[in-house]
């Protein structure tokens, strides 16, 4: 029988070879893992402080919404698409995050006078610095922001909590009127109550005035000093603290009424109170909170509209013309009007306080204070705060 040695010298080197080949591979194998889960993970902690960054954006705008000057800004905005050159929605600069993750920018459209749509993009600090191949992570949300408005419960043209005197031809009308001109105004409310009162409050008449309304007058029990002074969460304090604009008592005599410069609202001007009997101008979709600090006199034949506060009492000769809400912590005065439609669009609240030497309210010319809830609406709409929707606010828009 023929014997075959078998020469097996070089094969611990060719295992050995084919060992390292496969323990190489494994280890490259766990490398190209290990660095593919690195690479996951950051990106995915980097499109999650994107994503904190644009949130923590639309909540900045939601948290600044009261200051003056972006509520002013906001309120100024037309509904989405405007026509021509009218402005429907503000761009929203680069601003960096309090927590210093990153930067977020965006726009603010306004659909509606209660509705707007806060579109915001944001990067972390890492892809904003540019160190980060195929551009770096970012997140762009979409939030729904409605208007949280005073809730003022008004029941009549004018609610009084002292006396009340009308007399001559004057007019207090608690049947809803639409202002003359005015776009977008809700269907005709019920009728309102004329003159709404404590259950201890008079009103005296004389001449041929005329008090309106279901009932003409309300004496309501249910009336109390609070009624003047808390709105829902709202005091009137707070109200006053975030007025757009502060003057302190004086007589405005014939100083106020709408100022332009060139094609623009001034809106630096004090005395501008807005444009309510021309609503299509420069400055008619300017509503202001007005704060005065004391006692005000306005005398015949301006204008303004927004939201009136007044410390002290309130004395409105000739043919001022208010549309909105009137807050008057004293009492308050007309007299003339002459051809002017009305002294007073809106409603009126005048508390009567007993810090005052005198708590009845005389209105007496030709004076006419007017119901009227499209410009409640439209003045609260516009100068009411920002709030995000209690449901389905937000979307990813990526």
């Amino acid at each position: 029988m023929k014997h075959v040695l078998k020469n097996e010298r070089g094969m611990a080197l060719a295992l050995a070879i084919v060992a390292l080949v496969i323990v190489g591979a494994l280890i490259a194998g766990a490398l190209f893992s290990g660095t593919q889960e690195q690479r996951v993970a950051e990106n995915v902690r980097r499109v999650q402080a994107s994503f904190g960054v644009a949130e923590e954006g639309v909540y900045d705008i939601i948290r600044g919404w009261d200051t003056p000057a972006n509520r002013t800004a906001y309120a100024g905005l037309y509904p989405h698409p405007a026509g021509g050159t009218a402005q429907s929605s503000l761009p929203l600069g680069a601003t960096t995050a309090a927590s210093k993750t990153g930067s977020y920018n965006g726009t603010m459209y306004k659909l509606n006078d209660q509705l707007y749509l806060i579109d915001m993009t944001a990067q972390d600090t890492m892809s904003l610095a540019g160190r980060i191949r195929g551009g770096g992570a970012s997140q762009r949300l979409g939030l729904l922001a409605r208007i949280r408005t005073v809730n003022l419960n008004t029941q009549a043209a004018v609610t009084s909590g002292g006396s009340n005197v009308v007399v001559g031809s004057a007019s207090i009308d608690g049947n809803d009127h639409a202002p003359t001109g005015w776009a977008g105004c809700p269907p005709l409310d019920s009728a309102k109550a004329g003159i709404r009162t404590q259950s201890d409050g008079t009103v005296a008449t004389s001449g041929h005035p005329a008090i309106l309304g279901n009932p003409p007058v309300l004496k309501d029990p249910t009336l109390a000093d609070s009624s003047f002074t808390h709105y829902g969460d709202i005091t009137y304090t707070q109200l006053a603290q975030s007025a757009t604009i502060t003057l302190p008592a004086q007589n405005f005599s014939n100083g106020i009424g709408p100022v332009v410069a060139g094609t623009t609202c001034d809106l630096t001007v004090l005395t501008n109170w807005g444009s309510p009997t021309t609503p299509a101008g420069p400055c008619g979709s300017y509503f202001p909170i007005i704060h005065i600090t004391g006692d005000g006199t306005v005398i015949n034949g301006q204008e303004g509209q927004g939201v009136l506060l007044v410390d002290g009492s309130l004395s409105v000769q000739g043919g001022f013309q208010f549309f909105g809400v009137v807050i008057v912590k004293g009492s308050i005065k007309t007299s003339g009007g002459g051809g002017t439609p009305a002294h007073f669009w809106g409603t009126v609240m005048v508390q009567d306080t007993v810090a005052f030497t005198d708590t009845t309210n005389n209105i007496s010319g030709a004076a006419n204070l007017l119901y009227s809830k499209c410009a409640i609406v439209k003045a609260l709409d516009k100068t009411g705060n920002g709030a995000m929707m209690r449901s389905r606010g937000w979307v990813q828009l990526y």
